[in-house]
């Protein structure tokens, strides 16, 4: 890898060698750079790379859960706040997973997270990142409470006139995915349609978003992605940085579920999808080989 950059960038070069091997791996490969040549392996690809294939590099080279934390500083301390980074990271974690986000985010990032959420947003939006944010959900599936809990958001929504938002924050920020799913079940039987349906009928704007990604990781998570990654091909222009980001965090957690979800909810392959939309060969090769 020394040669690679020494000796002229070589991209295809570069990618094989850290697609190869896994996160870990190439931050051994990163200490045992610097430890040879005195120098940081990441600035030096980043002085003879530019553009998206620097932002992917530079990424396949952080620690995962430095890099949720990354995207969040930046979706936090942008020019305005991106909402979809937030509602993308905090609905698809597991508890742990935030748990250790919330401290390499203070370690790298120079702040705490809660107080930089709270700090660009608010209302409900807010209070279910927060709640999000403590990685505490219920542990397993309480039988005693599926009936209610379906009770309780059937009548927070279709129920009444208008709607009890903090039932649906309360119950969907805080019971676990396995108890969630019997609860959408239990739900289902009573209101004769599914939860997504009366979110979508009740609430607007990023809370929506919020509740829908919530629910949609609740019942998979492989689906969930699948999903944002169809998303992310099918508007005017391909969002980059929402494929990027997902096909990097997810290459070592789920991607096989991943793409069969995607072959199976819209008929094509994943990979054969994202090299028709005319994006970066490159990122194919980084992300479909998991």
């Amino acid at each position: 890898l020394f040669h690679t950059v020494k000796g002229g960038t070589d991209e295809d070069t570069i990618l094989m060698l850290l697609t190869s091997r896994s996160n870990n791996q190439r931050q051994e490969i990163k200490a045992a750079y610097k430890k040879a040549h005195g120098k940081d392996l990441v600035s030096a690809l980043k002085s003879e790379l530019g553009g998206l294939f620097e932002t992917l590099v530079v990424a396949l080279m952080t620690p995962p859960i430095s890099y949720d934390a990354s995207q969040l500083h930046k979706a936090l301390k942008g020019a305005g706040t991106d909402d979809d980074v937030l509602i993308e990271i905090l609905a698809s974690r597991t508890c742990a997973q935030i748990k250790d986000i919330v401290k390499v985010y203070k370690k790298e990032c120079g702040g705490k997270l809660e107080k930089d959420i709270t700090g660009d947003t608010s209302g409900h939006f807010q209070k279910l990142l927060v709640i999000l944010l403590q990685g505490s959900r219920d542990e397993g599936v309480d039988e005693d409470r599926i009936e209610n809990d379906a009770k309780e958001l059937f009548a927070a929504g279709e129920g009444k006139v208008g709607t009890d938002v903090e039932k649906f924050i309360n119950i969907l920020g805080n019971r676990s995915h396995e108890h969630l799913r019997l609860v959408f079940d239990a739900y289902k039987k009573l209101a004769g349609s599914d939860i997504e349906d009366s979110i979508e009928g009740e609430t607007t704007g990023n809370l929506e978003n919020l509740l829908l990604a919530v629910v949609k990781c609740a019942k998979s998570v492989p689906a969930y992605f699948a999903e944002s990654l169809n998303g992310s091909m099918r508007r005017a222009g391909t969002d980059d940085q929402t494929l990027m980001r997902i096909m990097v965090s997810r290459s070592e957690t789920d991607m096989l579920d991943i793409r069969a979800c995607f072959k199976k909810m819209y008929g094509a392959s994943l990979y054969n999808t994202i090299q028709r939309v005319g994006y970066c060969d490159k990122l194919l090769l980084s992300c479909t080989s998991s």
